[in-house]
């Protein structure tokens, strides 16, 4: 036991060789420093001097513990995302029994439960200390392991296998679905959804051109193939790591908050990674355009990087067409600086579309594709999505009379007239400077997911990384981390068909749910211990 008060904040009488013994691996960083601005983004990540200049032996030592307890939650995590792996494997390519089956998903769910556990009990650290190096670090470790499991949390990828080998054929994707396309028969046309193997491609001509070409590389071959698709949303996943931080320090937040939130989101390795959506190549198009064309604008414009910019919102837009709301923002800040009035934002806007369709036009025209695309932009509308608040008008009074399907019809009318409605507000409110433009960037894409037609878990993303760095109050952090853990958990990871299983899930959800309690208990024993011991300097 040492002496019960505070220990000095130096300790002269440690020689050299002590001080060489307790110096870091690697220099301290502005995120394990108190005395200076958190907040500041400038300082994310700048070495601080070493122990005898601006540091004393305790800010050695509580870094130290801090470092060692963020690496055991790495490792958790890690775990999590090799466990998810092995039972996605097991899942996909044996044949198990319904017991087996139960204790296969319980392990899917714990892995799951695991990740959701460690990046949370990390954020109640990073919310405090941001580290920028951390979460980039972290998000490479837990999303390796998901590269090389089969399709987890949805079978959309294998929509995409099928609109690429029709599009390979020479047919249009935006007139046939892949039973008339490729035939029932088609080891292709059976791994797809029921509901989607009659419909055509819904997304743009970007993305229906990745798909073309996955399909030439690939052919057939459904594992080459989900490969393909995971590398081009890895790769729209680097554009999103890249412009997150510079999107936070337009905002005044610190990137290792916005990091943490936005890309090491569980929703991000699941559903980018994981299920290797297309909306990471969108969302990484549309942040990385957006950090772009925002940066470029100063005192001066750098027209080079602001035509950049705006291109890469255009060919985000036509992967999926909700990414074009950038455009607004990145207009209503050049408005702003020759001075704010309705008729400059009406001639930006109508700049902006003009742009817009000289890209489509382009693009659509290179890629020999067509503007099929056009009407069939809404086909993922007409799913009856149980999450969107806009289809529970109609479940709640379909038996009035006009039927279900009426009135979840209306339902989505009115949805789309409070998209309208508040994205005037919105725009209005960044014109007259009422919120920032990384703000406004945020609370539209959220104002188009929540009143949408259809919500996919992987759909909150849209909005999530944007309001994860404008988002500077702890409440409001805490807010949209805790809808990130509640859509992290609410669907299997197996991404198989459980209809008729009730079972089968509750036993997977029970049996996976209790390691997760278990090592949650562990965890927070050490959080306690670690934070006793770092407050405590008289214990030592």
């Amino acid at each position: 036991m040492g002496d019960p008060g505070p220990a000095p904040l130096v300790r002269p009488s440690l020689s050299r060789e002590c001080f060489r013994r307790l110096e870091p691996a690697v220099p301290l960083t502005t995120s394990a420093c108190a005395c200076r601005d958190p907040c500041k983004p400038h300082d994310a990540g700048r070495p601080l001097a070493y122990l005898g200049q601006q540091t004393s032996t305790d800010q050695i030592e509580t870094h130290h513990v801090r470092s060692g307890y963020l690496k055991q939650l790495q490792w958790v995590g890690f775990a999590g995302a090799v466990l998810l792996t092995a039972a996605a494997l097991a899942g996909k390519f044996l044949t198990l029994p319904d017991g087996t089956a139960a204790a296969v998903l319980a392990a899917g769910v714990a892995g799951v439960g695991l990740v959701v556990l460690a990046w949370a009990f990390a954020g109640r650290v990073l919310l405090k200390e941001p580290d920028a190096r951390w979460p980039r670090r972290t998000l490479m470790l837990w999303g390796a392991p998901l590269l090389a499991a089969p399709p987890l949390f949805s079978s959309d990828v294998y929509s995409y296998l099928a609109q690429g080998e029709i599009a390979a054929r020479g047919l249009d994707v935006y007139s046939v679905g892949p039973r008339a396309g490729l035939g029932a028969a088609s080891a292709i046309t059976r791994r797809v959804s029921e509901y989607w193997q009659d419909a055509p491609s819904p997304y743009g001509p970007v993305f229906s051109a990745v798909e073309r070409w996955i399909a030439s590389v690939a052919g057939e071959n459904a594992v080459v193939g989900v490969l393909g698709y995971r590398l081009a949303a890895v790769a729209g996943l680097a554009m999103a790591v890249w412009a997150v931080p510079r999107l936070a320090r337009i905002a005044g937040v610190h990137e290792g908050v916005a990091l943490w939130l936005g890309v090491l989101n569980p929703l991000v390795l699941w559903h980018f990674i994981g299920g290797a959506h297309n909306d990471a190549l969108m969302v990484g198009l549309m942040l990385a355009g957006t950090a772009c064309a925002l940066t470029a604008i100063g005192e001066r414009v750098d027209a080079v990087r602001l035509g950049a910019g705006v291109l890469l919102i255009c060919l985000g837009a036509l992967v999926k067409f909700p990414a074009i709301v950038a455009l607004a923002v990145v207009g209503v800040v050049l408005v702003r600086r020759r001075g704010a009035s309705y008729p400059r934002l009406a001639g930006m806007g109508a700049a902006a579309v003009g742009l817009s369709v000289v890209v489509a036009v382009v693009v659509s025209g290179l890629g020999n594709l067509g503007f099929g695309w056009l009407r069939t932009m809404t086909t993922s509308g007409t799913v009856n999505s149980w999450m969107a608040p806009t289809n529970w008008f109609g479940f709640a009074t379909g038996w009035l009379g006009p039927g279900t399907q009426t009135m979840i019809g209306i339902g989505k009318i009115i949805g789309y007239l409070l998209i309208a409605v508040l994205t005037v507000v919105l725009v209005q409110r960044q014109l007259k400077g009422q919120i920032g433009p990384v703000t406004a960037f945020g609370a539209l894409l959220a104002a188009v997911v929540v009143f949408g037609p259809v919500i996919q878990p992987w759909y909150l993303l849209w909005a999530l990384l944007p309001l994860a760095c404008a988002v500077d109050v702890h409440k409001g952090r805490v807010a949209l981390a805790g809808l990130s853990v509640v859509f992290a958990v609410v669907i299997p990871p197996l991404a198989g068909n459980f209809s008729g299983k009730v079972m089968q899930l509750i036993i997977g959800y029970v049996g996976g749910l209790a390691v997760v309690a278990i090592i949650a208990l562990i965890i927070r024993k050490t959080e306690l211990a670690s934070r006793e011991w770092t407050t405590s300097p008289g214990a030592r």
